[in-house]
């Protein structure tokens, strides 16, 4: 299935349930590849709703709140 992704400023919309955390930051240009996207999680540079997320595989859904190189994202 296919990902849509719309940013409008610090909003992001997807078209569907929910996005993985690692294609989330792929497709809002934060990071050039999945294995980047796995570092900076890894070392704790990426914030959901305010707390350190480690995990990769972590689904978002509309209404998180992601940080990442001081942008945060709204998940629509």
């Amino acid at each position: 299935m296919r990902r849509e992704i719309f940013g409008c400023g610090g909003c992001v919309k997807i078209d569907t349930e929910f996005i993985k955390l690692d294609s989330f930051l792929k497709a809002v240009n934060a990071v050039c590849s999945g294995g980047e996207a796995k570092i900076i999680i890894s070392e704790g540079m990426v914030s959901v709703n305010g707390e350190v997320e480690l995990r990769r595989g972590r689904k978002l859904r509309p209404g998180d709140a992601v940080e990442v190189g001081g942008n945060e994202f709204l998940v629509e």
